[in-house]
Parts: C-alpha cells; sequence; structure tokens
C-alpha cells in the first residue's frame, strides 16, 4: 500500500509540475521578448567571444545592481537553448543567429510583432469570446476585424507589414534555391497578399523574365514604387485578382473560413489560363499532420491553428481539408512538396 501510495504522489506531483509549465509558458516568451528589446543577442554577437557577466551588463548600460537579475535572465534563455555558456561566459545558441537585428533572414520582427500588446490582448479575451456572436477575440477586444484595424492603426498595419516581410525572406530563400523549378518557364506571376513586395522583388531578382504584379490592399501597397518587372496593384482580392500566368498566396488561405477561401480560390482560377497553357496556383501554407511523430512541429503547428482562431476567421488545415477546398472549387488536381518543415508548397492545378 505504501508503494502504491509513494506512486500515486509521484503522479499528482509530476500532474502539478506538467501544469505549472503550462500556467508559466508564457514566461519563455516574455523573458526571449525583453533579451530582444534589451538587444542582448546583438550585443553578444558584436563581443566576437564569450561575453562575461560584467561585460554584458556594462555593454546594457546597467547599474551594476542589476547583475544578478541579467545573470537569472541569462539562465533560463541559456535552459532555452538561446545562448550557450563557455570560459565562463555568454555565447549566441545557431538559433539565435535568428534573432539579430541585422541579421538579413531575422524573425525579430515577427517575434516583436506576435508579443505586442495589440495581439496579445485578445487571449485574454477568448472565455469572452466563446460566450459571445463575436467573430473573433481579436474583435471582442479591439471592436474591429484585424484586417479593419490595420488599415485604421498605421502602427499595427507597420509592425504586421513587418513581420510578414521577415518570413518572406525567409521562405522565399529557401523557395527561390531548392525549388527553381516551379518558376522556370513563367512569363507573368501574381503575388496575391503580397505586402510590401518583399516575395515579389526577389522573384524578380531570381528570374528577370519573371513579369510579377505585387497585390494587396490599397492601404498596404500605399507609396510603394515598383520597377520594369514588379508593379503593385490595389484591390481586393475577394472582388477580382490581375491575370497572370501563376497565382501566388503565401501563408494567406490560413486567415480564412473555407467559405472564404472558397471565394478567393475562385477568382484565382479566374486569373490564370487552363492547366495545358500552364495555369496553376502556388499556395505555401501550412499541411497539418497529426500522425506524424515530430510533435514539436505539430504543437507549433497547433499553436498557429489557435493563433488563426483568436485573430482570424481561418485555420490550419491538413491535407484531407486543402483536398476538399480545391475539388470544391473545380481545380483538377494538386502536389504537396513539404520543403519548409512547418510549411509546404502546394502546386495547384486548374
Amino acid at each position: 500500500m505504501a508503494l502504491e501510495n509513494g506512486e500515486l504522489y509521484k503522479e499528482l506531483l509530476d500532474s502539478q509540475a506538467h501544469i505549472w509549465n503550462h500556467i508559466f509558458s508564457f514566461i519563455n516568451s516574455m523573458t526571449l521578448k525583453c533579451a530582444i528589446e534589451l538587444q542582448i543577442p546583438d550585443i553578444i554577437h558584436r563581443h566576437g567571444s564569450p561575453i562575461l557577466l560584467s561585460e554584458l551588463v556594462e555593454a546594457l548600460g546597467l547599474k551594476q545592481e542589476r547583475t544578478y537579475f541579467v545573470y537569472r535572465l541569462m539562465r533560463i534563455l541559456v535552459h532555452s537553448g538561446f545562448f550557450v555558456k563557455q570560459s565562463g561566459g555568454y555565447l549566441l545558441a545557431h538559433t539565435s543567429r535568428l534573432l539579430l537585428k541585422d541579421e538579413p533572414l531575422s524573425v525579430r520582427p515577427f517575434l516583436l510583432a506576435i508579443l505586442d500588446p495589440m495581439i496579445l490582448d485578445p487571449w485574454k479575451h477568448m472565455t469572452k469570446w466563446f460566450q459571445s456572436d463575436d467573430l473573433t477575440p481579436f474583435a471582442t477586444t479591439h471592436g474591429r476585424m484585424l484586417w479593419d484595424l490595420a488599415s485604421h492603426e498605421p502602427r499595427l498595419n507597420d509592425f504586421f507589414n513587418e513581420a510578414m516581410a521577415s518570413d518572406a525572406r525567409l521562405v522565399t530563400s529557401i523557395i527561390l534555391k531548392h525549388c527553381r523549378g516551379v518558376f522556370e518557364g513563367l512569363d507573368s506571376i501574381v503575388d496575391v497578399g503580397g505586402g510590401t513586395g518583399t516575395v515579389a522583388k526577389a522573384i524578380v531578382e531570381g528570374f528577370p523574365e519573371i513579369k510579377c504584379t505585387c497585390f494587396d490592399l490599397p492601404h498596404v501597397i500605399n507609396g510603394l514604387v515598383g520597377s520594369k518587372n514588379l508593379s503593385y496593384v490595389g484591390g481586393d482580392m475577394f472582388q477580382a485578382i490581375p491575370s497572370a500566368h501563376v497565382v501566388l498566396l503565401k501563408w494567406i488561405l490560413h486567415d480564412w473560413s473555407d467559405e472564404e477561401c472558397m471565394k478567393i480560390l475562385k477568382r484565382c482560377k479566374e486569373a490564370i489560363p487552363s492547366k495545358e497553357n500552364g495555369g496553376k496556383l502556388i499556395i505555401i501554407d501550412m499541411v497539418v499532420k497529426v500522425h506524424e511523430g515530430d510533435n514539436e512541429l505539430l504543437e507549433t503547428q497547433l499553436f498557429f491553428d489557435m493563433l488563426m482562431m483568436t485573430l482570424t476567421k481561418g485555420r490550419e488545415r491538413n491535407e484531407d481539408d486543402w483536398a476538399k477546398l480545391f475539388n470544391d472549387v473545380g481545380f483538377s488536381n494538386y502536389k504537396i512538396t513539404p520543403i519548409l518543415r512547418l510549411r509546404s508548397l502546394i502546386e495547384v492545378y486548374p
């Protein structure tokens, strides 16, 4: 009986620890945000060798009384794998190179956007949203849908566009290097929801023969100037999409409900030629794989699904969900290339 009680107590305490870890998981996000805002990764990177705690505090311009608190901040970030201890000092872990301010593929703007109070506050109102008729927790919190508020709040519009541009740089660098065949032979492409043109610029740089159109809401592209092979067009993808050989939808459809996705896909289908004439869609989005063994990747995909529920009317989809959408709109077939780990490149044919 004592053994059984001992096992019971262990189970209870393990359950408590599991719950506590979830309760306090926000601390991982907020300590990382603090390190970014203090520019700790950049300071360590510029130092060029393991930086001592005292040197870090001095470089931060903090009072010596803060030394022990900086040590505690660094301790949890070392535990989380963002920094490593070596020769009594701190170095960047491999992951943290993506947090550097001047790193071309930095995810820093994305991190700061997702952890901005305007994006975080809706999570506090999720229970109220479930009990209301509001479309999203974001609308419950701010009184407007995300895209509507962004058109009225320049700060939200700016940091959201910067976040999307930072992600686009990383994704595009991989696709243009490892999936060049997807773009070869095309004469024109329209990037729907292309933001400030990060993807479009990379495409025309890598494929000068392609005429690329960056298509987004008027307030997003306002003031942006194109070039010889790049043009900016404002409009509403639910109404009409500029004609092109190929339509690109990077991280667009997960923002919308199935009904809205069908409307967007119908406009896409109208904008491209037949399959025989080379028409197709290129979709970059998540394909949730519930039964795969990589639990961390699945967890991140599920996090994004909850993010979509909180901020938009969209969701992350598995292959069956995507196949149904394509079939319902009348596309003939599709091909999924899971080259982006969390996301996949999907080619869809009329």
